[in-house]
């Protein structure tokens, strides 16, 4: 993705550079790298486990953020923050606009509401972009995991009552950097909350269904209800985003997300 990209100049952090429990940390290697514009990528993510561990959860997903924005208030720069679609969390039935109102369940859910709001206050110059269903060939996801599963077992059990989209990472990467340009260029207005993931609409099976037939694994997929698999949060039942927001501001053209897993699917080949 850098590399589509030859005028940035890219940083990445781990938590040795920048630990995120640290702010004097984060502040040295931001100083350090001389930082233009800063995007948050990291979270708490750990939707079960957050409810046994929510001051970490709220360290990285709130405390963190602020001292982002406050970093990036004083330096007068963009930061670009990722939230989700489990802020929402609403018996609804039409794609969620960023003016519907939210109601998170769950520690997750609530940090993440909390820590968007928070970087808004302290700084209103944040972008805000609430994705869902993220996937990548890097690191454990979904889309991981299944191929793993689908290979070592004959079937599986996978909901269809959880409604949404799957957002391939290099689409989301690519929808960033088209914001983050036509504001270096255009003097382009990025602050506020956007919604983005790729385009369509199906279920967890249905996002399955996708992997396997894509990847020619030959494994059963039986469609469950949530209630087959306990959890201790309630996962929202129906998360799809409208994007008419970020398509229209930034002349974006998103692609389906049937197309971001054949794309993935084909590099993770290549490795």
């Amino acid at each position: 993705m850098a590399a589509a990209f030859p005028e940035w100049q890219f940083y990445f952090a781990g938590r040795e550079e920048a630990d995120l429990s640290d702010p004097l940390s984060v502040h040295r290697w931001l100083d350090q790298c001389r930082a233009t514009v800063v995007i948050n990528c990291a979270a708490y993510t750990n939707v079960n486990q957050a409810e046994s561990e929510p001051e970490l959860a709220r360290a990285i997903n709130v405390d963190a953020v602020v001292q982002l924005a406050e970093y990036c208030r004083e330096n007068r720069i963009p930061l670009l923050h990722y939230s989700s679609d489990y802020v929402y969390h609403l018996q609804q039935g039409t794609p969620f606009r960023e003016e519907d109102a939210t109601v998170p369940k769950g520690i997750y859910a609530k940090t993440k509401l909390e820590g968007e709001k928070r970087a808004l206050e302290v700084y209103p110059a944040t972008t805000v972009i609430r994705t869902s269903w993220v996937y990548s060939p890097y690191g454990i996801n979904f889309l991981k995991t299944m191929l793993r599963l689908g290979r070592e077992r004959n079937e599986l059990k996978v909901v269809y009552d959880q409604i949404g989209t799957p957002t391939y990472t290099f689409d989301l990467a690519a929808a960033t950097m088209t914001m983050l340009s036509q504001w270096r260029y255009k003097q382009a207005d990025l602050s506020g909350i956007y919604n983005f993931s790729n385009e369509g609409v199906g279920s967890w099976y249905d996002f399955t269904l996708a992997i396997f037939e894509l990847s020619a694994i030959h494994c059963r997929v039986l469609p469950v209800e949530s209630h087959e698999f306990p959890s201790p949060v309630e996962r929202p039942p129906f998360s799809v985003l409208n994007k008419s927001k970020i398509k229209n501001a930034f002349g974006l053209e998103i692609p389906h997300w049937r197309e971001g897993v054949k794309r993935c699917l084909e590099l993770l080949k290549k490795e």
